[in-house]
C-alpha cells in the first residue's frame, strides 16, 4: 500500500497514529517502519524529520525517536514600531538612503508553487545541473586530509591558480581571492572600491542584484546605456566626466539581461576611458560557462587584456553548476588586492573549506568539460525553443537580438503595457516572469520582460509556458501580446 508513498504521505499517517503513544513514549524503530510501510529507509528518516520540525517528536541519536511534550504557547508579539522610526531615520549627512529594495533579486530567487513554469529562474534546473559529479567531488572532497580545517583565508592555492588560469592574461594565483559566489564578490569589490555616497556607473539596463548591492553599501548607482555592441565608450565618457565616479560595473561577456556582448572595438575604449578617470572596471564575467554550442570563439576576459591593474575580475562557478555551490573568485591586480582581502576577511573570514575542495574536485573532473558541453547545447536548444514560440504565438514580445550566451532573452512589450502588470498576470496564468523594471535605475526607454530558458525541466515547459502565456494574456489590453498567429 505505501510502495510508492511520498514523504508527505508517510508523516501525515506517523502523526495520525502519534496519539497511540504517551507523552516521552518511544515510536517504533525505522527498521520496524521501513518494514510496515514497505519505504526506503530515507523516507522514513525525512518523514520522521518532518514530525520533529513540527515539534511532534524528539529523536535521541542511539536511542530512538519519542512522543514529544507539547510546545508552551508562545508569549503574544511585542510592539515593534519603533523599528520603523530607527530603520528610516537617516544621517544628517546621508546621500543615498539606508534601505535595501530586494524586490529585482527575490523576483528571480522565489520559487514558485509547483503548478507555475519558472521563466524567472537565474540558475540551471536540476535536470541539467552535474548532480552525478557534484556529489562524487564532495565525496572525494570530504575524504582528503585535512578537508576540514580552516584554509588560508584568500582561497586553496590550487583552486586560486585555477581561477587565474581560467581568467588568463598576466593574472597570478595570488591576484586571486575566493569567494562565496559572484554576488558575495560584487558586493566585496563596491564596498572596497566605492565610499558611501560615491557614484557608481553601471550598465543600463544591469542585473538588480547589483543595483541593491550598490545602494545598500550607500552608493549612488548611475546608468550608462548599453546596445547590441554593448555599453556605449562616448555615453561612459560622459559619465565619468559628469559624476567624478571611480568605480564602472559592466558584464562585458552575454550581458543580463539584454545578453549583448561588448564588440572588439569598444573594448579598449572601454579600459582607456576608465584609465583616463582613474577609475576600476570592474568585469562580472558571470556567463562565461554559459556559453551556447552556436557562439564561436569567446573573447578573452577584460582582465586579461588590461596592463594597468584598471580591472576587478568577478566569476562564479554557481551558475554552470547549482545555486548550491556558492563558490567564485574576485581578482585584481596592485594595492587593490588587499583592499578587497581587508573587506572579504571583515565580512565572512573565508569559504568553508569542503566547499573550495569540492569545487577544486568539481573542475579537475573528466566529467568537467562533458558537463560544459552539455549545458552549451542545452542551453542553444531551448534558445530556440523559446524564441521560435514568441514569433508564432505572441508576436508583441519582441526579442531584436537573441543571445549566443547565458539563460535569458530580454522581450520588449512592442504593444506597450506594464511589465509589472504583465508579470502578475502571467502569473495568474501559471508562469512566473521577471518584470524589466527592476533593471534600470533610471527610468526605462520602454516596458520589457526577463524570460528564463534555464530553470524549467525542459523545452516542452517553454512551449507549454507560452501558450499558457497566450491563452491568458493574450486579450487583454495594453499587453503588447496581441496575435495574428
Amino acid at each position: 500500500m505505501y510502495e510508492r508513498s511520498s514523504v508527505a504521505e508517510l508523516a501525515d499517517s506517523l502523526r495520525s497514529e502519534l496519539n497511540r503513544y504517551s507523552i516521552g513514549g518511544k515510536l517504533p524503530s525505522s527498521r520496524a517502519l521501513v518494514e510496515r510501510y514497505r519505504v526506503s529507509p530515507v523516507t522514513v528518516s525525512r518523514a520522521l524529520a518532518q514530525l520533529a520540525a513540527d515539534g511532534l517528536v524528539v529523536t535521541r541519536p542511539g536511542a530512538g525517536v519519542f512522543r514529544a511534550a507539547p510546545r508552551t504557547p508562545l508569549p503574544a508579539a511585542g510592539d515593534t514600531s519603533w523599528q520603523e522610526v530607527a530603520l528610516s531615520a537617516e544621517g544628517a549627512g546621508d546621500i543615498v538612503p539606508r534601505s535595501v529594495d530586494a524586490s529585482g533579486v527575490l523576483a528571480c530567487l522565489a520559487a514558485p508553487p509547483p503548478s507555475v513554469i519558472a521563466l524567472n529562474s537565474g540558475y540551471l534546473h536540476s535536470s541539467i545541473q552535474p548532480e552525478r559529479a557534484m556529489a562524487a567531488a564532495l565525496a572525494r572532497a570530504g575524504r582528503r586530509p585535512g578537508a576540514w580545517d580552516r584554509p588560508p583565508m584568500e582561497g586553496l592555492p590550487e583552486l586560486r591558480d585555477w581561477f587565474a588560469r581560467e581568467i588568463g592574461g598576466a593574472v597570478a594565483a595570488a591576484d586571486v581571492l575566493v569567494t562565496a559566489g559572484g554576488q558575495s564578490a560584487l558586493a566585496t569589490a563596491l564596498r572596497a572600491l566605492a565610499p558611501p555616497g560615491a557614484p557608481v556607473l553601471v550598465e543600463s539596463p544591469t542585473y538588480p542584484g547589483l543595483l541593491a548591492i550598490a545602494r545598500a553599501s550607500g552608493c549612488r548607482p548611475v546608468p550608462v546605456p548599453v546596445d547590441a555592441d554593448g555599453v556605449r565608450p562616448e555615453l561612459l565618457a560622459a559619465a565619468f566626466e559628469a559624476t567624478g565616479a571611480r568605480v564602472f560595473v559592466c558584464q562585458p561577456l552575454f550581458q543580463n539581461p539584454t545578453g549583448a556582448v561588448l564588440a572588439p572595438g569598444r573594448r579598449p575604449e572601454v579600459l582607456r576611458i576608465a584609465r583616463a578617470a582613474g577609475a576600476f572596471v570592474v568585469e562580472d564575467d558571470y556567463a562565461r560557462a554559459l556559453a551556447h554550442d552556436d557562439s564561436g570563439p569567446l573573447p578573452a576576459t577584460l582582465a586579461a587584456e588590461d596592463h594597468d591593474g584598471v580591472v576587478v575580475h568577478v566569476r562564479s562557478l554557481t551558475k554552470a553548476t547549482s545555486p548550491s555551490l556558492r563558490v567564485g573568485a574576485l581578482a585584481g591586480r596592485g594595492p587593490v588586492v588587499e583592499r578587497l582581502r581587508a573587506v572579504q576577511v571583515v565580512d565572512s573570514f573565508f569559504v568553508p573549506r569542503p566547499l573550495q575542495e569540492a569545487a577544486l574536485e568539481l573542475v579537475g573532473a573528466p566529467a568537467w568539460p562533458r558537463h560544459l558541453r552539455t549545458v552549451a547545447a542545452e542551453l542553444r536548444h531551448r534558445r530556440e525553443v523559446l524564441a521560435g514560440a514568441l514569433r508564432r504565438e505572441l508576436p508583441g514580445l519582441t526579442v531584436p537580438h537573441p543571445p549566443t550566451g547565458g539563460y535569458q532573452l530580454w522581450a520588449r512589450m512592442t504593444g506597450g503595457g506594464d511589465d509589472a502588470s504583465f508579470a502578475a498576470a502571467a502569473l495568474r496564468a501559471g508562469v512566473a516572469v521577471a518584470p524589466g523594471r527592476p533593471y534600470f535605475c533610471a527610468e526605462p526607454p520602454a516596458p520589457y520582460v526577463r524570460l528564463s530558458f534555464a530553470g524549467v525541466s525542459g523545452p516542452g515547459e517553454l512551449v507549454e509556458a507560452v501558450q499558457r502565456l497566450r491563452a491568458g494574456l493574450g486579450g487583454e489590453p495594453g499587453g503588447g501580446l496581441t496575435s495574428d498567429a
